[in-house]
C-alpha cells in the first residue's frame, strides 16, 4: 500500500499547477489519511489537490439500489 500511496503522491506532485487532475472517490476527504496510511504522504497529496479543487459531493440514494428494486424488463 505504501508504494501505491507514494505513486499517487508523485502523480499529484507532477500535475500540481501544470495540468488537470480528475479524481472520484466514495471515501470522504476526512478519511483519506486513514485510507492512505502514511500521514506524511496523505498531507502531501491533500495539500496539492484540495486547495485548488472544485468539489462536487453527490447526495441521494445509490443508483444501483434503485436499479435493483425494479423488476427485470
Amino acid at each position: 500500500m505504501e508504494s501505491e500511496a507514494r505513486d499517487f503522491w508523485e502523480i499529484c506532485e507532477d500535475r500540481c499547477q501544470t495540468r488537470s487532475l480528475v479524481l472520484t472517490s466514495q471515501v470522504p476527504i476526512a478519511k483519506w489519511h486513514g485510507q492512505i496510511g502514511d500521514s506524511t504522504i496523505a498531507d502531501g497529496i491533500l495539500d496539492r489537490i484540495i486547495h485548488r479543487a472544485h468539489r462536487l459531493e453527490l447526495k441521494g440514494e445509490s443508483m444501483r439500489k434503485r436499479q435493483g428494486a425494479q423488476p427485470p424488463s
